[in-house]
């Protein structure tokens, strides 16, 4: 009989800075440890090893990686929602260990470059396609990414200005933002304001069919994207999805 494999081992990594990146919105910066390998858009367990608050929810929690793999830190984004967990990760002092689980999941860009992937994030959602992104702009695999990203208000949208210049330094990556509760924003917005649908994916897409799609977001946001997809025509082959419960 073959001797079952040795589970992988947690890493302990250091908490080195964190900032907010919309509101409500905090990114945690770790350590990457050596020999931490992942694909952009995986995902891995955050434990707190003894955290000052804890309750029935637990003292663990899964996150996207938000950092692409070239990156020499980790970065787990995430709304900052009253709980625990969460109140902990906020103020835990810098330099603070936690322990990070190996990368998994297969919510992972397809291999074939000759075939588009369009994204689609709500929210939170737009963490593991930062990740692919980011990958992409120093990789340049010479294949067409396109980004539908929703959000209330622009200062809910994490990242726009970093996901802005990625649109601009990358000829083979188009990003589409909208802001459907404009009437509640105090900033300027010229882009889209709609909810996304066929018709807003056939004013960027040359094609409906020809690309993979990959959504992530809230379960009801998620739902909703898939459906249309359907009503277009799109194999179920072709959709790929990531739900962020709770989060």
């Amino acid at each position: 009989m073959a001797a079952a494999a040795k589970p992988t081992p947690d890493y302990s990594v250091k908490l080195v800075s964190r900032e907010e990146v919309a509101e409500g919105t905090m990114a945690f910066h770790f350590e990457k440890p050596r020999g931490f390998d992942f694909k952009p858009g995986q995902y891995a367990d955050m434990t707190l090893p003894d955290p000052p608050e804890t309750d029935k929810e637990g003292n663990t929690r899964s996150f996207s990686i938000a950092s692409p793999p070239f990156q020499n830190e980790l970065i787990f984004t995430t709304r900052m929602r009253d709980t625990a967990f969460k109140h902990s990760l906020k103020t835990v002092p810098l330099s603070t260990e936690v322990n990070i689980g190996p990368a998994t999941g297969d919510f992972t860009l397809h291999k074939d470059h000759a075939t588009p992937a369009v994204f689609i994030a709500g929210g939170i959602g737009i963490t593991p396609f930062l990740s692919i992104v980011r990958q992409a702009d120093r990789d340049r695999p010479a294949q067409k990414l396109y980004l539908f990203y929703s959000n209330r208000r622009p200062e809910d949208t994490a990242f726009l200005d970093l996901l802005q210049k990625l649109d601009s330094n990358n000829p083979d990556f188009r990003l589409t933002c909208t802001m459907t509760e404009m009437e509640k924003s105090k900033k300027e917005w010229k882009g889209e304001t709609e909810l996304i649908d066929k018709k807003m994916l056939s004013k960027y897409l040359t094609s409906l069919e020809e690309p993979i799609y990959y959504i992530a977001g809230p379960p009801a946001m998620v739902k909703a994207m898939r459906k249309m997809l359907m009503t277009i025509g799109i194999e179920d082959s072709h959709v790929k999805v990531d739900e962020f419960e709770g989060y």
